[in-house]
């Protein structure tokens, strides 16, 4: 699992959009904090909280000149009528291969709901170096983040 100190690792996937765009991390970096927020799934009781919660900060995250990204393994099109019902103004990536859940070590499984391979719900920030300032993963997927400790990490990144 991807701690605080570590590179980040780069990845590559979807934006979360009907128009199916290639994301690549590395067109983000280098000018200033990323926050990426991975989340379970889309259209859930607490995913939606903790998106639309960071809708509510964008302009802080933005004044602090960060990138925030939402990432889950959900599909571009779910994404982006998630986006759409809940007026998020920041980018959501479809990452359905995995690729960058796995780097991050946040692959689980719920069974009970018929989820696999799904990202736990964990929050990093990278500085311009690609270095994780800030690192923290959900021990329950309905738990949400601490969104001031976000912000402070955000501003000291």
């Amino acid at each position: 699992m991807v701690s605080t100190g570590d590179t980040a690792p780069t990845f590559t996937a979807t934006y979360g959009t009907s128009d199916h765009e290639p994301f690549d991390l590395a067109d983000h970096l280098g000018d200033g904090p990323v926050v990426l927020a991975f989340f379970p799934g889309a259209f859930t009781p607490p995913c939606t909280n903790e998106m639309v919660a960071l809708q509510e900060r964008h302009d802080e995250f933005t004044a602090a000149g960060a990138t925030l990204l939402g990432v889950s393994a959900d599909s571009p099109f779910s994404l982006g009528a998630f986006r759409d019902e809940h007026g998020i103004e920041f980018d959501l990536v479809s990452d359905m291969a995995g690729e960058a859940i796995r780097a991050y070590g946040l692959e689980m499984d719920i069974p009970d709901l018929g989820l696999y391979g799904i990202a736990n719900r964990a929050v990093f920030v990278l500085d311009g170096e690609r270095t994780v300032s800030y690192a923290w993963v959900s021990d329950d997927p309905t738990n949400e983040p601490d969104y001031e400790a976000l912000l402070d990490a955000v501003a000291a990144a």
